[in-house]
């Protein structure tokens, strides 16, 4: 076990009294404190976009995560609160959404904003839980102690396995160095391509290794467990072993149809994906070429079906064990993912490309399992969502709510909105997703309008068209400025 300071120590205590006043009032906000404690298998996924078989699309090979959604529910409409790791896990681990976390971006922590709040992990540990997370969970180097039983493990494997990437980068450190340059300088000039294909095992990169070490936790025997188990691909690097790489043909790889900016999108609503660039043989500025492109897809597609194999080695070993009656399994993808469309890369925008993100739950006994629902649900209803289902009470401090009676009844009435942002400087863009339209204001600190982002999903699902300076949507356009300032609590269901 880590030691804890005696701050951390004294503030646990107090969460442990706290949470007791809660048990018993907890059935009064929907938990059964008598209820059987069934195990949390949590999978997170790094730069998941909902691009998978049981999303509907065809071009992907997921059958892992499809059979996990045969026996569960998919959420076809689920966001983000903030298309960036850290802000997104930050929101979805804590409960709580960027303005009270005071998390935008990949450097602040929550506990120098919020440092009092339990934790989605902490909260089961506090109730008999073994919480134990594995490889990326929280953002990189951000990682919390305290919501864990026992320290966070972390995969050791390189990032890179082949010879070809390695001497390369080898390379230009060489180069960069012989520059005058140091330190993080000339590591940056020493990155290595996008993309690796090498003829190696499952294991030789991290996510293998992190199945590896989930199974053989599994096989301990400590329950209940709530076990966070994250898979990095497919995060840039596009890494993975040639295997997943021969499952797709890249002559038959289609590059995005909408490769421009929406029409009449304010230049604030655009990236410059930033992040793709700091990778060799990327352009500094500029598009792609087509053949990067096929390159770059082809391997984003390999990455995804590399971590759906290991997905399914870490459920096939649940149900060896006979478990799977026992143990709620949630998957979701931090936030979404461009592979060229509007003629960007990687995510950081408030576009239903980054926003919408997959989560699929399965839990014993639902009455719906292997439906999709179209309710709108956000990443700060998986907190409250899992505490329910296990029977514990729901701290106050909760900003979602809990989608579990969407398993039984999918297509009931839901949320009329939900809500996320992203931050360009002292410009703050909060945008809106609602049945029909995503609506985005950009404002300032003052809460002056500096642009205004409308598009109709109904009639324009891709979000080409910024619609909001037409004459006839004026008046929606009033309407639903009203409706975003009203908030998420005036949109719950």
């Amino acid at each position: 076990m880590m030691a804890i300071t005696r701050r951390e120590f004294l503030r646990t205590a107090a969460q442990g009294a706290a949470l007791s006043a809660l048990a018993a009032r907890g059935s009064a906000r929907g938990a059964d404190p008598k209820a059987k404690r069934r195990n949390v298998l949590f999978f997170a996924v790094d730069d998941l976009r909902p691009e998978l078989g049981c999303y509907g699309n065809r071009r992907v090979r997921s059958p892992n995560i499809d059979r996990l959604a045969a026996r569960g529910t998919t959420f076809a409409r689920a966001y983000c609160q903030q298309a960036v790791c850290s802000p997104s896990r930050t929101s979805l681990l804590t409960g709580c959404r960027p303005d009270t976390t005071r998390v935008y971006d990949l450097v602040a922590h929550f506990r120098d904003t919020i440092p009092d709040v339990v934790t989605l992990p902490e909260h089961f540990k506090r109730n008999g839980y073994h919480a134990q997370g594995f490889s990326k969970i929280y953002h990189g180097g951000l990682d919390d102690p305290v919501s864990w039983s026992v320290p966070h493990w972390t995969p050791k494997r390189p990032t890179y396995c082949s010879k070809e990437n390695a001497d390369a980068i080898a390379r230009r450190l060489a180069e960069a160095k012989a520059k005058g340059l140091k330190g993080e300088a000339a590591r940056r000039q020493a990155r290595g391509r996008p993309i690796e294909c090498a003829d190696v095992a499952d294991d030789a990169y991290a996510d293998g290794a992190t199945a590896d070490e989930a199974i053989r936790v599994l096989r301990e025997g400590d329950r209940p467990f709530f076990l966070a188990v994250g898979f990095l691909k497919p995060h840039l690097p596009f890494v993975a072993p040639k295997r997943y790489w021969d499952l797709y043909r890249r002559d038959e790889i289609a590059l995005a149809d909408n490769p421009f900016a929406p029409k009449g999108a304010p230049p604030i609503a655009l990236s410059s994906w930033g992040e793709l660039r700091s990778y060799a043989d990327v352009p500094q500025a500029g598009p792609v070429s087509d053949e990067l492109a096929r390159e770059l897809i082809h391997g984003y597609l390999a990455c995804v079906s590399y971590t759906d194999a290991q997905i399914g080695r870490v459920l096939d070993e649940l149900d060896r064990l006979g478990l799977r009656d026992d143990t709620i399994v949630i998957l979701w993808g931090d936030h979404g993912w461009k592979l060229g469309e509007h003629g960007m890369w990687c995510k950081h925008t408030n576009y239903e490309l980054d926003a919408n993100a997959p989560i699929i739950c399965a839990a014993p006994g639902q009455k719906a399992p292997g439906r999709t629902t179209k309710a709108l649900v956000e990443f700060v209803d998986i907190y409250p969502t899992l505490a329910e289902l296990c029977g514990l009470p729901l701290p106050p401090h909760l900003e979602g709510t809990s989608f579990a009676p969407l398993l039984d009844d999918p297509d009931r009435p839901w949320k009329k909105a939900a809500f996320s942002q992203y931050p360009r400087g002292k410009v703050m863009g909060y945008s809106m997703r609602t049945d029909r339209y995503r609506f985005t204001r950009w404002q300032d600190p003052d809460g002056k309008a500096v642009a205004v982002e409308l598009y109709d999903e109904e009639r324009d699902p891709k979000e080409n068209v910024n619609v909001a300076d037409r004459p006839e949507n004026r008046k929606l356009v009033d309407e639903l400025s009203a409706h975003l300032r009203s908030g998420w609590r005036a949109a719950r269901p």
